[in-house]
């Protein structure tokens, strides 16, 4: 049994009938993908902070990097390539379209997202005047929306199902 069949028997024995009479079998494997990367993000983060980047600043010359920030950039690549694999072999399970063709689509929609949680924040702590932590909250919630239906309906559709 291959690791992405081994996780998606996990995720299908989690999935109860109460569950079930809420939510497609389908968005419920991309939420437990989405709280695996989401919890091997947060570990990571706590080893490179603490370990590798031992909450130093680096100093290049032409800038400092918090340790903060430098734990963040480290990071990213390893959450981006995992959510990837989770969404294309474990979520998705769509191989109609090439893998380099679904990275550049995640790429892209991960670029996306990230704009969306930054305007989101902006407009709904600094226009609207609601709470930061709310507004993360609401934030959260519009990305997730978003990042499901764009991971749906294009990054890993199949073939037929959309028009490049």
């Amino acid at each position: 049994m291959g690791l992405a069949a081994y996780i998606i028997s996990i995720i299908d024995r989690l999935y109860l009938k109460p569950i079930s009479r809420l939510v497609s079998p389908q968005i419920f494997r991309y939420g437990c993908c989405g709280l695996l990367n989401m919890s091997m993000d947060a570990v990571w983060y706590f080893v490179i902070y603490h370990c590798i980047v031992a909450k130093r600043f680096v100093d290049l010359g032409f800038v400092t990097i918090s340790p903060h920030i430098l734990s963040l950039v480290i990071v990213f690549p390893i959450t981006f390539f995992c959510g990837f694999w989770l969404n294309r072999n474990v979520a998705f399970r769509i191989f109609t379209l090439s893998t380099k063709r679904q990275l550049l689509r995640y790429a892209m929609s991960v670029a996306i997202s990230i704009l969306l949680n930054y305007v989101s924040m902006k407009v709904l702590v600094e226009y609207f005047g609601i709470w930061a932590t709310p507004s993360k909250v609401l934030t959260t919630i519009i990305c997730t929306i978003y990042s499901y239906l764009i991971g749906r309906y294009y990054t890993f559709a199949s073939r037929h199902d959309n028009i490049d």
